[in-house]
């Protein structure tokens, strides 16, 4: 799931990571306590990633910027829905956010995220090829 860049994998990292951890508080039993702060978690992480794409998408004027910024509100968005239906109902929600979140980070990652690689590798994000070894 990687787009070359330490800065960003690192971070994928973590939004993977939250995922694991839901599943893992899901196969504990404990999902109903945890999927709350999990989420807001995912929530307030989120926005942080998304601002370091964003800033480089300013910053080199990337030419697709507009429909990934758009992929990110309607991400936010969704988990912000199942926030307000976790606070309201208190309820876990732990199929419908592991599912949206694990099919929404395949896609943007594997997908969306993938098509900036050009544009950073120009622009010194995601480093150059290493020169292949003369053996």
């Amino acid at each position: 799931m990687s787009v070359n860049s330490k800065e960003i994998d690192d971070q994928h990292k973590v939004l993977v990571g939250l995922l694991n951890e839901m599943y893992q508080a899901f196969m504990d039993r404990e999902h109903k306590e945890k999927v709350g702060i999990i989420i807001s978690r995912m929530a307030d992480y989120t926005q942080y990633h998304f601002k370091t794409e964003e800033n480089y998408f300013a910053a080199f004027g990337y030419e697709d910027a507009e429909s990934h910024i758009a992929e990110h509100r309607l991400f936010k968005d969704k988990v912000d829905e199942f926030i307000l239906k976790y606070k309201k109902h208190h309820s876990a929600l732990t199929y419908d956010v592991m599912n949206f979140l694990r099919n929404w980070l395949n896609t943007h990652i594997l997908d969306t995220d993938r098509k900036y690689m050009d544009c950073f590798g120009k622009n010194g994000v995601i480093p150059p090829p290493a020169p292949a070894s003369g053996g």
